[in-house]
């Protein structure tokens, strides 16, 4: 597999011209405390029209300026540019079956359950359209202290509901689909995205696990004062996927604008085609195509892995139903307009210091709007 490089981004020379209003939304976004800085970049058919920077590492006045290619913790970001990534793959090689049973190839799964237990049903494809019945969100890592225990409590999960009839967008249901898609690769996520996902398109700054010499580069995500009790950086910012070691289907993924620009490329131009002979596209189009569609249930927005655009939307007014996308926790996005060939990404760390800003919410679409707009 060639690598799908993307031309090298047009910096800005000031805050000014056709992307003037989408600038000032970050700014003001900026003095409000919505997040200290950013980093984004705008992709338009094959090439990047837009990508700058704003702000600082944090409040502090001597915090490092956010570059061009700080590296983020992209949260739930993961979900896609790796663990979907990573099932598109693995069906158009042939070695997925969406159909197939999650009890098949993770047995613990099964354990305890009766013989009517509705979770024998599950299948993959309702972990990633978010319909297994598994609950959204869970705090193992307040009891299980190491892999092995909150994976296994994670596996003991009862369902809410029966698969394919309730959507609840589910953390526990993508660690569980990591480690089901280990058993199917015979190695663990990281190794195996970097290897057939990462490296292919380029995406050196992409990865999980940064080492320790990397972190002070990495802008910091919390000063957490309840469970690890210390400053949040470099390492990830979400508890389970800590206990995890840093690897998990749900988060643990750390990358920056250029690469996540260079993923975004690959979707677009597998929407659009199949490539060509000399630079074959690493997704399949018909795969793609199966996986940017809404699932049951009627009114959800969840797609395979991905999210679509809802009303309202994080991705505003402008991206057309078939457009494909995901939000992180620390204040990341990336939607992929598939029609106009648009995509944007949106890094942060809106997180800092202590979670509780929500103003990413009015900036997102708003930011999205003006992008569009310009366009």
């Amino acid at each position: 597999m060639t690598s799908e490089r993307l031309p090298s981004a047009e910096k800005p020379s000031g805050q000014t011209g056709r992307f003037a209003a989408a600038f000032q939304i970050l700014e003001n976004a900026i003095a409000a405390r919505a997040f200290p800085g950013c980093a984004f970049g705008v992709l338009f058919g094959d090439e990047i029209v837009l990508q700058g920077t704003l702000g600082r590492f944090s409040y502090e006045e001597d915090a490092p300026a956010v570059a061009a290619e700080t590296v983020y913790d992209v949260a739930s970001l993961t979900k896609v540019v790796a663990t979907t990534a990573a099932a598109m793959l693995l069906v158009r090689r042939g070695q997925l079956e969406l159909e197939a049973r999650l009890g098949e190839l993770l047995p613990g799964f099964l354990v305890g359950r009766a013989p009517g237990d509705l979770a024998r049903t599950v299948q993959l494809q309702h972990l990633l359209a978010h319909n297994s019945g598994l609950p959204g969100y869970v705090e193992f890592f307040r009891t299980a202290a190491t892999p092995a225990a909150l994976f296994q409590a994670c596996l003991e999960l009862p369902l809410r509901s029966a698969p394919g009839t309730h959507a609840e967008y589910s953390d526990p249901g993508f660690i569980l689909l990591g480690e089901a898609l280990g058993v199917l690769i015979h190695e663990d996520l990281a190794t195996w995205t970097r290897r057939e996902v990462f490296q292919p398109l380029g995406m050196a700054s992409t990865g999980f696990c940064p080492s320790p010499a990397m972190r002070p580069a990495i802008p910091p995500t919390e000063e957490d004062s309840t469970f690890r009790h210390r400053r949040i950086q470099g390492e990830v910012q979400d508890e389970n996927a800590w206990v995890l070691n840093g690897v998990a289907g749900h988060a643990g993924l750390f990358s920056n604008v250029p690469d996540l620009l260079r993923f975004a490329g690959a979707i677009v131009r597998s929407a659009g085609s199949a490539g060509s002979e000399e630079n074959p596209s690493l997704f399949d189009p018909a795969v793609l195509k199966q996986f940017a569609e809404r699932q049951p249930p009627e009114g959800s927005s969840r797609a395979l892995g991905w999210d679509t655009p809802s009303e309202p939307s994080s991705s505003g007014r402008h991206f057309a139903r078939h457009s494909i996308g995901h939000l992180g926790y620390s204040g990341c996005s990336l939607w992929i307009d598939l029609d106009a060939a648009v995509a944007v990404v949106l890094l942060t760390n809106r997180t800092w210091p202590d979670r509780q800003s929500q103003s990413i919410r009015e900036v997102r679409p708003l930011f999205h709007d003006a992008v569009r707009e310009a366009l």
